[in-house]
């Protein structure tokens, strides 16, 4: 047992909401992308869930609070049964370890989705305050991921080809990307809201988790972040059908929003700012901190990205570069065992 388990179990005994607390066994459970690890704890009779999140490496104040304002107000997220922000340790309600995404890939009817659309819609109609926003400069450091760990990084550009062939693009491309996510009502923003990070439970309800960088931002982000999912993906008519179903149950909380072809533009707009922002993050995951598994999403994302483009004549010269991509791709040896998906537009 390393020292910050040992450490964590010793804290544990402390703050154990239940009786058997000399009882309480440590058993590692699967980590995430960030520098956090998760352990089930357990008496004999319940168990719950142990936050490894190292200070000086994770700010665990946003998780502590927006997890205990969204509790009080329904929304499903876990419990926070106690924390230590100084340690970097914290006690949580056991969402147990079924995510949504197995369930997906065995079934293929809406249902979770229908139940996830409901749950995204109970988080946007939170009061959009407390939060920071998600502004410009935010919209474009995230977007910026592409050029410096995809482009430079993984791909090999050099800053010279970067700066000549693509930064023109890249800035007219942020220009329009930027000014449809503004136009949009802002709203609460989970920020990561996919099929890893959303949790079937036994009482019927669904678990969210993995909300801690909450931001007020576009009304379509977190739902291209489900409906357009770098670990899964389906036919446009049926996402398309998603996100009108999204936008009538919007509509009749009162949002006002525009047509349905306008609304799935403002939908596809803001997933190329968020593709352009992951496929920058999974390059960077496996190349600044070894994560080797994120490498085979990032086809997909990329084909997100492309077809995206295609559609929108005000990006046909962003749709050529980003084929031009292609060949790079298929030559790179982290990359050449995941080819882009058949339904990618050529």
């Amino acid at each position: 047992m390393g020292t910050r388990q040992a450490q964590l179990k010793s804290w544990v005994k402390q703050v154990w909401p239940y009786a058997e607390r000399d009882a309480v066994e440590i058993t590692p459970v699967s980590g995430d992308a960030s520098f956090r690890r998760y352990f089930r704890l357990d008496d004999g009779q319940r168990a719950l869930i142990g936050v490894d999140a190292p200070p000086d490496k994770e700010n665990s104040e946003p998780f502590v609070r927006i997890a205990t304002e969204w509790f009080a107000k329904g929304i499903r997220v876990p419990q926070v049964i106690a924390d230590d922000l100084e340690l970097g340790f914290m006690l949580l309600e056991d969402f147990a370890d079924q995510q949504l995404l197995p369930i997906l890939e065995q079934d293929a009817s809406d249902t979770p989705y229908q139940q996830a659309l409901q749950s995204l819609v109970g988080i946007q109609m939170l009061p959009a305050v407390g939060l920071p926003p998600y502004d410009s400069a935010v919209l474009t450091r995230e977007m910026e991921l592409f050029p410096e760990w995809f482009l430079g990084s993984l791909l090999g550009m050099s800053d010279e080809q970067i700066a000549t062939q693509w930064r023109p693009l890249l800035d007219k491309t942020y220009e329009l990307l930027i000014q449809s996510a503004l136009n949009q009502p802002q709203v609460c923003v989970h920020r990561d809201y996919h099929s890893r990070n959303l949790m079937p439970l036994a009482d019927g309800g669904l678990g969210i988790i993995d909300f801690q960088d909450a931001l007020i931002g576009p009304i379509t982000y977190d739902l291209v972040s489900l409906l357009r999912d770098s670990y899964i993906d389906w036919s446009d008519e049926q996402v398309a059908d998603w996100v009108e179903n999204y936008r009538m149950q919007m509509l009749d909380t009162g949002f006002a929003l525009p047509s349905d072809s306008e609304f799935l533009k403002q939908f596809d707009l803001m997933g190329m700012q968020r593709q352009l922002k992951v496929v920058g993050i999974f390059s960077r995951l496996w190349l600044r901190d070894g994560k080797e598994g994120y490498l085979k999403d990032i086809p997909r994302t990329f084909g997100y990205l492309l077809n995206a483009a295609k559609r929108y004549p005000e990006f046909a010269e962003l749709s050529q570069a980003l084929e031009a991509l292609i060949p790079l791709m298929k030559a790179n040896e982290d990359l050449n065992r995941y080819p882009l998906a058949p339904w990618v537009t050529r």
